[in-house]
């Protein structure tokens, strides 16, 4: 089993800044960062390139740092990356305190199959929810087991983590369930071989038309 991840993290203030020194930072193995918020002067920082990167592969991360001595509780509010190469040029933080709400969008995760002959479509990939800054879910689940075509789910019937509220309109459409592909396909294949004999039909019609008329 894959050891978990801890978010506690060292952080060094740095006092240089501009995309130079950004570049000696990247290039070093560590991540320039910036951490504001709470009405606090913004603190530039640098992070550990590899945990950080690690990390972020999950969403809404609230990160523990340690900067020079000093631990600051801070989420994750933006991270830029280099748009060929992928690699994080820099990362916005904002400043929490336990027990504090935010405001984050959190991805849909559809388990489950639809009825036979039905299948699921995901409408929207994300919702909006109000929840503790240290309890934030990495997703929301909705289970689509048995569904039948026609059915439908929307943001208000999804289960939410306790203490959590939706911001996301409770009519918004995440999930709907709709004919699959192959019997779409099996239907206009139906039509085709209607067409085809139809076609059959009318031509030995007008063959057997010509030859009566050439018998007589």
């Amino acid at each position: 089993m894959a050891e978990e991840l801890s978010n506690h993290l060292p952080a060094q203030l740095r006092t240089q800044f501009g995309k130079g020194a950004a570049r000696k930072i990247r290039a070093t193995g560590k991540i320039p960062a910036v951490v504001y918020g709470h009405g606090t002067d913004p603190q530039h920082i640098t992070l550990p390139g590899h945990e950080v990167a690690l990390l972020l592969r999950k969403a809404n991360q609230v990160l523990e740092l340690d900067i020079e001595g000093k631990e600051q509780l801070a989420l994750v509010k933006d991270v830029q990356k280099d748009p060929v190469r992928q690699i994080i040029e820099h990362i916005d933080l904002i400043v929490v305190r336990k027990g504090e709400k935010v405001t984050v969008d959190v991805h849909v995760h559809v388990e489950g199959e639809p009825f036979p002959g039905a299948m699921a479509v995901l409408d929207a990939p994300t919702i909006s929810i109000e929840v503790e800054a240290t309890h934030i879910p990495e997703n929301v689940v909705v289970s689509v087991e048995g569904l039948h075509e026609g059915s439908h789910i929307l943001a208000k019937d999804i289960p939410l983590p306790k203490g959590s509220t939706l911001l996301s309109d409770p009519e918004l459409l995440i999930v709907g369930i709709s004919g699959t592909r192959s019997a779409a396909g099996d239907a206009e294949e139906a039509a085709d071989e209607a067409a085809a004999e139809a076609a059959s039909e009318a031509a030995a019609e007008a063959a057997a038309e010509a030859e009566a008329s050439d018998a007589e």
